[in-house]
């Protein structure tokens, strides 16, 4: 692998663009190929046998491609597939989980909340999380089907997402969490809406930011950090026309999105 390959973070759909802009907010001088699997939208709903194959699938195309790091931006797809990924590629993986651990660090309630597709929640890795770290806390697993692709195909702001929070979020205040993990990388787009449903003082982890900095890290340590431009590719195994506009909307600014099929 050499420094300047491009960094691969794959998600999904476009969640995952929460992470690739912590990613580039702390490593701006990387090149980044941004793979949406919006033809498998959504993966809460899918068998854990099939996100294992597909995420194999995937981190291989993208070793093949020639990423020199893969950053898996799906919580989703790291309950699932993160063990058998590390296993089947040779190459630096970031994977996300929800961040029980320090949400258990700053409650002083010693409640927690944790917002999360079903899968994740449903997933082994997550109780493996909770059993190891959360022991004496009481920690609120808030499915919340629907959200992750109401936020991305009707937008932040619709009155459908406004609905979802109020059935998800609303129950977590009533039983008096004051720290709450946003467990899927598309809840960071309506973290304020969140936070408005939550009492004043609430705290919202978004693992971004500790994702850039585990990132940061393995580059380091493999002799791989920096040697890129900035250049950003957007790729999707849809339809790059929708998942464009969506894309556009959701970063603020113009991003071409090509088709790229692993």
């Amino acid at each position: 692998m050499e420094r300047t390959q491009p960094i691969a973070v794959f998600d999904s759909g476009l969640g995952g663009l929460t992470v690739l802009r912590a990613l580039r907010g702390r490593l701006p001088h990387e090149d980044y190929f941004y793979f949406a699997d919006t033809r498998f939208l959504p993966y809460g709903d899918r068998p854990e046998s099939f996100l294992k194959e597909r995420g194999v699938l995937i981190a291989r195309a993208l070793e093949k491609r020639g990423a020199k790091a893969l950053v898996i931006a799906c919580n989703t797809a790291t309950a699932a597939a993160a063990e058998a990924i590390r296993a089947a590629i040779k190459l630096p993986v970031v994977a996300l989980e929800p961040g029980v651990k320090p949400a258990v660090a700053l409650t002083r309630s010693g409640v927690i909340g944790v917002l999360a597709t079903t899968r994740t929640l449903h997933s082994e890795r997550f109780q493996r999380l909770v059993g190891n770290h959360a022991a004496g806390h009481q920690v609120l697993a808030q499915a919340c089907p629907g959200l992750a692709e109401a936020i991305e195909m009707r937008g932040a702001h619709s009155p459908e997402v406004a609905a979802l929070l109020d059935e998800f979020v609303l129950p977590l205040a009533a039983a008096g969490a004051d720290v709450v993990a946003l467990g899927c990388t598309h809840y960071p787009w309506v973290a304020e809406a969140i936070a408005r449903r939550l009492p004043a003082g609430t705290r919202l982890l978004d693992t971004g930011e500790a994702v850039a900095r585990q990132l940061e890290r393995l580059l380091a340590a493999g002799n791989l950090l920096g040697g890129g431009g900035g250049h950003l590719t957007v790729a999707t195994s849809g339809a790059p026309a929708s998942v464009g506009a969506t894309v556009d909307r959701l970063w603020g600014q113009h991003l071409p999105v090509e088709h790229w099929e692993p």
